[in-house]
């Protein structure tokens, strides 16, 4: 599944953890919104959660998230499995057109509407119309030995938004 108008990129590095988002949000083919906030910090659970798709479905599985997280105590896994089976079996869940990108100190995940609760084999995740070219240059910077996550994710984005059309320059990063 992948979803035009945004980039959401997320790094595990020397010890810390960096998520980010570009801004961008658009209509079609008409930018509507250059810096729109599509990552955020759960405070209360020590967890980063960045969305791409829709705005307003990316809000309902947000706020989704943050109930099952409520429900079985900050574990980040199992809410997300949980949501997952929500999402894939629920009537007007299965309509949403989203993903979410999840990361924790322990896990990072990627959630689709498929079902899939996908933890990636490295240290990148990605996610959105820009997530490959993101995803690339990070690997790149990792394997060239950098490694704080936060600069990672910033020249990332920064990349995939001079390639990819539906993603800007106009980017929010979050750091645990």
């Amino acid at each position: 599944m992948t979803f035009h108008s945004t980039t959401i990129l997320g790094v595990r590095a020397g010890g810390k953890v960096a998520l980010g988002g570009d801004g961008q949000v658009t209509l079609g083919d008409a930018v509507v919104k250059s810096r729109a906030v599509k990552v955020r910090r759960l405070e209360s659970y020590g967890i980063l959660c960045g969305f791409a798709g829709s705005a307003a479905d990316s809000f309902a599985l947000f706020d989704r998230f943050e109930k099952r997280l409520a429900e079985f105590k900050g574990k980040t896994r199992r809410a997300a499995v949980e949501l997952a089976k929500d999402w894939r079996t629920d009537r007007a869940l299965r309509r949403l057109e989203a993903m979410l990108a999840v990361m924790d100190a322990e896990h990072t995940l990627l959630l689709s509407g498929n079902g899939d609760v996908l933890e990636p084999d490295d240290d990148v995740a990605a996610i959105g119309s820009g997530g490959h070219f993101a995803r690339s240059a990070a690997r790149a910077f990792l394997a060239a030995g950098w490694d704080d996550p936060e600069r990672i994710v910033r020249e990332s984005l920064k990349i995939a938004a001079d390639i990819c059309v539906y993603t800007n320059d106009s980017i929010e990063v979050l750091t645990l």
